[in-house]
């Protein structure tokens, strides 16, 4: 049974019939989403943005969903080699927004174990942020090489 499932309850988080983001205090995560998986990829990322609309900063501190590890990650380049390593926060400033993107800060959903992401899935998820606490949003399984705005976000629900 596929361990990505569709929980009806949690699209009631979002803010509008189709919106595809999600709020906490005076943090608004926007469009949580990953692109699909080869079949034998033991792991996929996830992307998003975080807007800060509050007067204190904060911080994304973890991250809950039904796989054997989920995990911070941030990217860097060193001579010309892309690396990965996880950490332990992602600072969100007070008036700013943050993106985790490919490249870059993203979050590592760990331990597919033969069940790749594919076009259409929905993957549930719990963001814990150090101040504004704890908030569920669903990341949607895209399709590569379309721009975000070029995607039909009338689905997400």
């Amino acid at each position: 049974m596929k361990r990505l499932l569709v929980i009806s309850a949690l699209a009631l988080c979002a803010t509008s019939a189709g919106a595809h983001e999600f709020k906490t205090g005076p943090l608004v995560v926007d469009h949580p989403m990953a692109f699909p998986t080869m079949a034998t990829a033991m792991s996929g990322a996830g992307y998003f943005s975080v807007t800060n609309t509050g007067t204190e900063d904060d911080r994304l501190i973890g991250i809950r969903a039904d796989f054997p590890r989920v995990s911070l990650h941030g990217t860097k380049n060193e001579d010309g080699v892309m690396s990965m390593f996880s950490v332990d926060a992602i600072d969100i400033p007070a008036g700013a927004t943050v993106a985790l993107e490919p490249g870059a800060k993203h979050i590592m959903f760990m331990g597919l174990r033969g069940n790749p992401f594919e076009v259409g899935d929905k993957i549930p998820a719990t963001l814990i942020f150090e101040k504004a606490g704890e908030v569920e949003v669903m990341f949607h399984v895209e399709p590569r090489g379309k721009a975000s705005d070029e995607v039909d976000h009338s689905a997400h629900n």
